[in-house]
């Protein structure tokens, strides 16, 4: 049950992150690039504090530091803030989490993890119903930020599939924060933004990157390693559902029964497949 509820918690200040940038995008309180880089930046600081406070061995944190987790965590960054320019809150969720989906069960066939039939077959169910909710009919996407948002799930997915080789979550955390930091800066620089910079936008990037993304991502590092990587891409399918049940709650969203009833497809599709059996190798 804690593991579960510790899932969760991190499934819901993942949400959290999609409700914060696209409240701070749309209400024009700062650019795309500022808010990615303040983000990592606050995710990165906050993180270091506590490795400082925990043992002082902040200098681990750069040592646990993987390039590919870095790369994966800045290509995210940088694509999931600046596809949102361009592309509604559900079909970039849509675009995010099935780009993810595929990078987890192709890393978890690469690692030799077999996924059973009802695990697949609740994977189907669960991204069937993400279809259903976040789909819009008959819209053509924009090519720049559906690349951009394809390229975040790909560092996304890459970023999850390192995290299950972990010895220390939060100071590996630490590291990869701290280190996607000056990608994100030089992008900045490259591709400056057009909207003022406000205080209401830094304060909701400090706030993403924190809370929703430093202490979510070092309790997802937590974890992953008692999770396939395939299941780890399954109940990555709940995020858009919570974003949506919080835009309701938060933001004054309508609530359409059709949205009840795909959110319930995406959930019961997720436990078909977290209970379709332990991990398993070759």
């Amino acid at each position: 049950m804690r593991f579960f509820l510790l899932t969760a918690l991190v499934m819901t200040l993942f949400a959290s992150n999609s409700l914060l940038n696209r409240l701070a995008l749309m209400d024009g309180a700062i650019g795309a690039g500022e808010f990615a880089l303040i983000r990592l930046v606050a995710g990165a600081v906050t993180l270091l504090a506590i490795v400082a406070a925990r043992d002082r061995a902040v200098m681990a944190a750069w040592r646990m530091a993987h390039p590919l987790a870095v790369a994966g965590l800045a290509l995210y960054m940088l694509g999931f803030s600046f596809a949102y320019l361009t592309l509604d809150a559900g079909l970039g969720a849509l675009i995010l989490f099935g780009v993810v989906q595929l990078v987890m069960f192709a890393g978890g066939a690469l690692m030799r993890q077999v996924s059973s039939a009802r695990r697949i077959a609740g994977a189907g169910v669960a991204f069937a119903g993400l279809v259903w909710l976040l789909s819009p009919a008959g819209v053509a996407p924009p090519l720049a930020g559906t690349a951009l948002m394809a390229a975040a799930g790909l560092g996304w997915g890459l970023y999850s599939l390192m995290g299950a080789r972990v010895r220390d979550p939060l100071a590996a955390t630490a590291g990869n924060f701290a280190l996607a930091a000056p990608p994100a800066l030089v992008a900045l620089v490259l591709v400056p933004g057009a909207v003022p910079v406000t205080g209401w936008g830094v304060a909701l990037a400090v706030v993403s990157g924190a809370v929703a993304s430093g202490l979510g991502y070092a309790l997802w590092y937590a974890v992953l390693p008692r999770l396939a990587a395939a299941t780890a891409g399954v109940v990555q399918l709940t995020v858009p559902v919570i974003a949506m049940a919080g835009g309701v709650l938060l933001l004054g969203e309508a609530l359409e029964w059709r949205a009840v009833a795909a959110a319930a497809v995406v959930f019961g599709g997720v436990a078909l497949s977290v209970t379709g059996g332990r991990r398993a190798t070759r």
